[in-house]
């Protein structure tokens, strides 16, 4: 199975407040809110939600692709990619644009504020899957990206026949309510975390027992409690992997994605497939950035194996 992953490629503005963003909010002055945070740090990251799933699955010995549209300023960044194995062929530049970004600010609660530049992100539907070759994209995850690019996604894979993962995740709060619908009733799978998965609900008008009937997977991450997973009737509990140490939460989605995708493609059962996305979320929670963490396949399957039995099968990574 080729993964092939559309969705924003940005950089990453990262701050932290040392204080609590609940502390500076005055209930009944909700219709007037002026704040300004002063922050103690900031630093440049590598992100955005397609090549933060992308470098996961390349870490587990995956080799995905990335369909997306970039800025005049992409090309550091592309080396950086293909050297972790990440095939950026279909990653488009706008010589007239930047990169899109997204700047974050992070409380000592973990709760976060933020704001999304477009950037060339905006041209996005200037990428078509109808472009790939033949057998170059078994598999399409649309994750949070333009609008209209993530409509023509998804009537791209039903022209072509191609599954896809729908993930509209930040994007719910944008998209035309009824192109998130069409997303969802054309889709082999849903994911998203647990207030998105009602805000999805409530803007689609699919419950959801609707939902569980319509997609063969779902997936709703829940924070610290985990996540669950369900399909064809079967309910899957996945308890999150303690960290050493947390850092920041920015990208932890993402990573259990990519965990979860590479078990997929290798066809284990589901309750492995959410451990090993529960791991991978992990690791990005243990280090600051999206792309900063590293592992060997034989650290992924010892740390693995000292939370949840996978009764030998992810030996099926190192071969």
């Amino acid at each position: 199975m080729s993964i092939v992953l559309t969705g924003s490629v940005a950089f990453d503005y990262l701050m932290t407040f040392p204080g609590y963003f609940r502390e500076q909010i005055i209930p009944e002055k909700l219709d007037c809110i002026s704040l300004s945070f002063l922050v103690d740090t900031l630093t440049r990251q590598r992100g955005g939600i397609a090549p933060n799933i992308a470098y996961t699955l390349a870490l587990l010995g995956d080799s995905p692709k990335v369909a997306a549209t970039v800025g005049q300023d992409f090309e550091e960044y592309r080396a950086w990619l293909e050297a972790k194995g990440v095939d950026t062929t279909y990653i488009k530049v706008i010589a007239d644009k930047f990169t899109a970004s997204f700047f974050e600010n992070t409380d000592l609660a973990n709760n976060q504020i933020a704001s999304f530049y477009t950037g060339a992100m905006a041209d996005a539907g200037q990428v078509s899957l109808k472009d790939m070759k033949a057998g170059e994209a078994d598999y399409v995850v649309i994750s949070p990206n333009d609008p209209g690019a993530m409509d023509q996604y998804v009537r791209e894979c039903g022209e072509l026949g191609i599954p896809y993962l729908y993930d509209p995740s930040q994007q719910i709060a944008r998209n035309d309510h009824a192109e998130l619908r069409r997303g969802v009733e054309g889709a082999q799978a849903v994911f998203c975390n647990d207030y998105e998965y009602e805000l999805l609900q409530k803007h689609t008008g699919l419950s959801s027992a609707d939902i569980e009937k319509t997609v063969e997977l779902l997936v709703v991450t829940l924070g610290e409690k985990g996540a669950v997973v369900k399909s064809k009737g079967q309910t899957y509990n996945i308890p999150v992997v303690p960290a050493v140490q947390i850092v920041d939460p920015t990208g932890v989605g993402d990573a259990f994605r990519g965990g979860f995708l590479r078990g997929y493609h290798l066809g284990l059962d589901l309750q492995t497939c959410g451990q090993m996305g529960a791991l991978a979320a992990t690791y990005v929670l243990e280090q600051k950035g999206t792309q900063n963490h590293h592992y060997t396949l034989d650290e992924f399957v010892k740390r693995y194996r000292e939370h949840f039995n996978d009764h030998g099968v992810l030996d099926v990574l190192r071969k």
